[in-house]
């Protein structure tokens, strides 16, 4: 069974990540809160450990697309991995 957990909210910001990295079928969706409000081991672990179980998510219409993608330009984050969760990870995912 795939699991995609749908954005890594209060009051299991830290839990999820520790259980993305724990079970193989298990994904975070990255919507629900603009980036810079990400806790800060979420941003480091999407950067490393979990770049390919993390995927894009905007949460529209409470936050813009436009707005969301900003924020995330602004996390120290290795070039090559913006591509996975902004796109490829969820390809590979949802095999399209």
């Amino acid at each position: 069974m795939l699991i995609i957990m749908a954005h890594p909210s209060f009051p299991w910001q830290e839990e999820a990540p520790a259980i993305a990295q724990h079970k193989p079928n298990v994904h975070i969706d990255m919507s629900g809160w603009p980036p810079k409000y990400f806790p800060p081991i979420l941003a480091k672990d999407a950067d490393s450990i979990l770049r390919h179980k993390m995927l894009f998510g905007s949460d529209w219409p409470v936050i813009e697309p436009d707005r969301w993608l900003a924020d995330f330009e602004k996390l120290e984050m290795k070039d090559e991995v913006r591509p996975l969760i902004l796109k490829e990870d969820a390809r590979r995912l949802l095999r399209i």
